[in-house]
Parts: structure tokens; sequence; C-alpha cells
């Protein structure tokens, strides 16, 4: 029964599922796909979508597919920067510490 509401396609198969996100059938007829759990604030202030759409569950999972990959993109490159920044705060501290060592032992 359509009563002019979006409604939840009843998931029968995996095939029609896309694992940690909510499809959605628009009374239009329009997939959606809606992820449960948020992005990071990084993913999302970069740009990832929590919530797309797709004429077909193939163009659907597509795009979610395609957030997924951009976000985790984003995660990877956040450790990546704090790991150099880490390095870096290391590096310095070496030779400052060299240099007490020095001092003390004189």
């Amino acid at each position: 029964m359509n009563d002019g509401r979006s409604i939840d396609p009843e998931p029968t198969r995996p095939e029609t599922t896309i694992p940690g996100w909510r499809l959605i059938l628009s009374d239009a007829g329009r997939l959606w796909a809606s992820r449960e759990e948020p992005f990071s604030e990084a993913a999302c202030d970069a740009g990832a979508d929590r919530t797309v759409d797709g004429d077909s569950l193939e163009e659907l999972r597509a795009a979610t597919d395609r957030q997924e990959t951009f976000a985790r993109e984003i995660q990877e490159r956040e450790v990546q920067e704090r790991e150099v920044q880490e390095r870096t705060a290391r590096e310095r501290e070496t030779p400052v510490r060299q240099e007490q060592a020095g001092q003390v032992s004189s």
C-alpha cells in the first residue's frame, strides 16, 4: 500500500541490502540510502555525504561505495598527517635531549 509517504523497502535477499546503510524508497520511486553511523568529522568536513540517491540499486550501491571510499581515504590521510606531525615533533625534541644529556655528563 502506498499512502504517499516514503517507505523502507523490505530487504529479502543480501543483494538488496547495503551493509551499514539504511535503504529508503521514496513515494516517487527514487531509491535513497542513509548511512547508519555518521562519517568522521574530517570526512564530513571534506564532503562525504551520509545520504545518497540513485535510480537503481546498482546506482545506489555505487554511490555508497564512493562515499565509503572517500571517507576511508580522508581517514587514512588524517592518520598519515598525524604520524608526520608526531615524527617531526620527536625529531625536534631529540637534539634538545642530546644537548641536555651532554650538559649533565660534563
